[in-house]
């Protein structure tokens, strides 16, 4: 694998490199980049690994949903925003319609 770090633009891009390379795993970060009453810091991390680069989206914050995909941004009990991890996995499965890929939070041990 590739040390090379490219990021995309959007999903659709992401989302084509996905079918062309099929690789074996997808790995997604949660970020949550302290608290903030004016702005939504919360974004997702998209790595797609291959073995001519890893390739790297940023989704933002839309609102109640994230800008690329859509995936939706939700409120804990104490109205702190968060992102599943579900949300995350069973949006990219159905996009690549892979039951069979490997999706691995960063964190993951």
């Amino acid at each position: 694998m590739s040390e090379r770090i490219v990021r995309v633009k959007s999903w659709d891009e992401l989302k084509q490199l996905a079918i062309e390379n099929h690789p074996k795993s997808f790995v997604y970060v949660i970020e949550q980049s302290g608290l903030s009453r004016t702005k939504e810091l919360t974004t997702l991390r998209l790595m797609l690994p291959t073995s001519n680069a890893i390739y790297m989206l940023l989704d933002f914050s839309n609102g109640k949903t994230l800008r690329q995909t859509g995936i939706p941004i939700r409120e804990d009990k104490y109205g702190n925003h968060l992102i599943e991890d579900d949300d995350v996995k069973n949006f990219i499965k159905k996009q690549l319609k892979r039951g069979d890929l490997l999706i691995c939070s960063y964190w993951t041990r």
